[in-house]
């Protein structure tokens, strides 16, 4: 990354190791359940057969919800396995961690610690969630380092996506989801993107397929994401075949190894696939809930129910800043003065290939007839957006310099942090109808309820973090 000025990068990731004893180590819904199912079962059990990680956590009452029975214990699919809705990619990046876990309990016994070394126990939860946190930041970093080769990008650039978006509490509250991951996944594909895209070389676009690859083993939906770049090969071999800089063979060529990178880093979500269902394809239960018109994309966006602009308003400005460097708003008049005509236009076409990722995952989340996530935090199908985030939130500082307008969007900009903090807090507490947003209800609680309860609330989050986990039932 290189930054000019080393020091908030420095102070920022101390910031993030000081924070690591705030992850929760534990898991409480099916969808944590089912990602950690995968990683467990094939470490200790070398199978997918997946009823005893279901039991485990159903007799302990982890998994307390009735449906969980039904869903994961109840039935079989065709192949004789238990259901398992959940892509593999998670528990792959996971994995690393989860080994070291497992080396140390083992280590641990040996010399008579009674730590049980049955992949369930404390060690092994902590590393994934240790895990996720770890990914959540890298996002941030990678994030940072493709944001700094289109605009001017600082570290509080960084600390507002990351307090002011639902990485946080994916990171920290929830990390067993898939989140966290998501956004490591597809932050690390657009970065090699922005380099690959610089040649299109061999080797770049096999990394780039690789990682393609992984963006849909870790979010199947994220896979979308690899249309921009495509969008963008093509149009460069489209602009090289008529300008004579490349052939028919060599564009074809290059497009068929990417694509078979895909298909190799895809491989084993193929497999469980095939394993779990007998096809390599997804649940039919998952297809069932698709609309491909995508009836709910306005909603995905704006709904006052769950919309994203409602949950995330730090989105809205970063939106901005993406179309005002899709439009060239963006350039500096010092950028306009060391670029060339083609280096603005390159930046603007970035810029729209940016929205149309973005565009692709409101799609995919507005065909969901689940597209409110009701009862998770957040509209979580779109934390993998967080380095567009990123990107369009630097955009938006770099245009706006002079000091009133500068400081009326940090004002802007720290209201949007709040809210999400203080939404993690009500969300938390049971403060909230956690199946919608009710703004005037939230703000209330975020302005006034939060700030009087804030120290009590920091220290049984430090202390006490148990208190949390009691029901609490949701005030009229």
């Amino acid at each position: 990354m290189t930054p000019a000025r080393p020091l908030p990068w420095v102070a920022l990731t101390l910031f993030f190791l000081i924070s690591l004893p705030a992850v929760t180590v534990r898991f409480y819904a099916s969808d944590e359940i089912e990602y950690f199912a995968y990683l467990r079962s094939a470490w200790f059990d070398g199978d997918l057969l997946f009823d005893n990680e279901y039991r485990y956590f159903y007799d302990r009452n982890i998994a307390r919800a009735h449906r969980f029975k039904e869903a994961f214990l109840d039935h079989t699919t065709v192949t004789g396995h238990r259901r398992n809705f959940a892509p593999v990619g998670s528990a792959l990046l996971w994995t690393p961690f989860y080994a070291m876990s497992d080396a140390g309990v083992r280590v641990a016994r040996l010399l008579g610690a009674a730590t049980p070394a049955d992949g369930f126990s404390r060690p092994y939860i902590a590393a994934i969630a240790y895990g996720s946190a770890v990914y959540g930041f890298l996002a941030l970093l990678l994030s940072a380092s493709a944001a700094r080769r289109l605009v001017d990008t600082s570290a509080t650039t960084i600390a507002a996506v990351w307090l002011g978006t639902p990485l946080l509490f994916y990171m920290y509250v929830a990390p067993g989801f898939s989140h966290a991951c998501s956004a490591f996944a597809v932050a690390a594909f657009v970065l090699v993107w922005l380099r690959a895209r610089e040649s299109w070389s061999p080797r770049g676009v096999v990394a780039l397929g690789a990682l393609a690859g992984l963006m849909g083993m870790v979010r199947e939906q994220d896979l979308f994401i690899a249309l921009g770049p495509a969008i963008d090969y093509c149009a460069t071999h489209v602009r090289g075949l008529r300008d004579g800089r490349t052939s028919i063979g060599e564009a074809l060529g290059k497009a068929a190894l990417g694509t078979i990178a895909t298909a190799v880093f895809f491989l084993p979500q193929a497999l469980a696939y095939l394993t779990l269902y007998g096809r390599m394809a997804p649940s039919p239960d998952v297809q069932q809930k698709m609309t491909w018109s995508a009836p709910n994309a306005w909603r995905v966006l704006a709904s006052p129910d769950n919309g994203w602009f409602f949950w995330t308003p730090l989105a809205v400005p970063a939106l901005i800043g993406l179309v005002a460097l899709a439009t060239g708003a963006a350039e500096t008049a010092s950028r306009r003065a060391s670029s060339d005509v083609s280096e603005a236009a390159d930046r603007r076409w970035i810029g729209l290939m940016c929205l149309l990722m973005i565009a692709t995952q409101i799609y995919v989340a507005g065909s969901l007839d689940t597209w409110a996530g009701a009862g998770s935090f957040g509209q979580r199908r779109l934390v993998g957006l967080t380095i567009f985030l990123v990107i369009g939130l630097a955009a938006l500082l770099q245009i706006v310099r002079q000091h009133l307008p500068r400081a009326a969007l940090l004002t802007v900009i720290g209201i949007a942090v709040w809210w999400n903090i203080g939404l993690t807090a009500q969300f938390g507490l049971n403060l909230m109808d956690r199946r919608r947003v009710e703004p005037a209800r939230n703000a209330y609680n975020n302005f006034v309820t939060i700030p009087l309860e804030l120290p009590r609330l920091v220290y049984r989050y430090a202390f006490d973090r148990g208190s949390f986990y009691e029901s609490r039932r949701v005030p009229p």
